[in-house]
């Protein structure tokens, strides 16, 4: 048996010199190493052996073993350093051909404005709230003082999901949830998609975005809310921008307005944008209704606040000269690479 063991390591080393691929070297391991290789058999032969002869053997058969898996160990790496060479050889690359450019992308327009906003309303010290878009009817109408049978509730202005439920239509929602859950001062702008029954076209969308703001503190007055749409303008469309309030109705603010902007095509003169009017109109505004602050559990006869409201993809087609909405949400790459 230990001549048996001298022979199949003298035949497997021999036959490992002669290797020249992975192939080989994997059939050369099942021949010697393998569950019926030759090594294998002579162990199985070590039940015959006296108690004496046995750790002898043995010992000699596991010498043989680690010699083999060091041979076979060499010629695999040999065998990977010889294929890496050879596809180094092969596989040239001229590093002086220049590179294959990767678009870049960039933000939609949408999101460029609301962006501006952000920064223009924080740099004020606002704060940003958020909230659910599917949303309870009583957070979206009536603690907005909207009544059940007001008008604004039909459904073909609002998408109902149930009797007590629906897809908000405003971001308002947001500021009831965030009066109900903190106590004044507060002074929030909240952005979002909202949504309406509205038939697609140039200007209108059944999904867009709006941006809603709320102070509420003890001495807030009419002129504050003035002072901040007016240092909003001038952030968002140039320091010569002007602003002006007309007498309006929204059942969640009293006194009402809607707010113009001097028009940012012609500065006031008259033109295609504004209609020859030299004003366009941006959003809505007014003093938070007391029985908004009310139904919060805020006392109307200590805190008063203002709010206001616009539409981004107004403001959006006014910065960059876009005349129909669709554009906005059509994904056509000719028309976002523009911006």
């Amino acid at each position: 048996m230990k001549q048996q063991l001298q022979e199949i390591q003298k035949q497997a080393l021999a036959s490992l010199s002669e290797i020249r691929d992975v192939r080989e070297l994997e059939a050369l391991k099942v021949e010697y190493l393998g569950k019926k290789g030759k090594l294998t058999q002579i162990l199985k032969g070590m039940g015959a052996l006296s108690a004496e002869e046995r750790p002898v053997i043995g010992q000699m058969a596991n010498d043989v073993r680690i010699a083999l898996e060091e041979g076979i160990a060499d010629v695999r790496a040999r065998l990977e350093r010889e294929i890496l060479n050879n596809k180094l050889k092969t596989e040239v690359i001229d590093v002086t051909i220049p590179g294959r450019t990767k678009p870049l992308g960039k933000k939609h327009p949408l999101t460029s404005v609301l962006d501006e906003i952000k920064d223009i309303f924080i740099g004020m010290g606002y704060e940003i709230a958020e909230g659910p878009e599917v949303e309870l009817d009583y957070n979206n109408f009536e603690a907005l003082n909207i009544p059940k049978n007001h008008p604004a509730r039909d459904t073909q202005d609002t998408f109902y999901i149930s009797e007590n439920v629906v897809l908000r239509t405003h971001t308002s929602p947001v500021q009831i949830r965030h009066m109900q859950s903190h106590n004044p001062p507060i002074r929030i702008i909240c952005p979002g998609r909202v949504y309406r029954s509205d038939t697609v076209d140039a200007t209108h969308s059944p999904v867009f975005h709006q941006v809603e703001g709320l102070v509420v503190d003890k001495g807030v007055t009419m002129g504050d809310l003035v002072g901040t749409l007016q240092a909003f303008a001038k952030g968002i469309f140039g320091e010569n921008t002007r602003i002006r309030l007309r007498p309006h109705h929204f059942p969640f603010t009293e006194p009402s307005a809607e707010v113009d902007v001097s028009c940012w095509g012609c500065g006031g003169s008259g033109c295609r944008i504004c209609k020859g009017e030299g004003w366009v109109e941006i959003l809505g505004a007014g003093m938070v209704h007391p029985n908004v602050l009310r139904e919060c559990g805020i006392d109307p006869d200590v805190y008063s606040g203002f709010a206001f409201g616009l539409g981004i993809e107004r403001i959006t087609m006014g910065k960059y000269g876009i005349d129909d909405m669709r554009l906005l949400f059509e994904n056509d790459m000719r028309f976002l690479k523009q911006f």
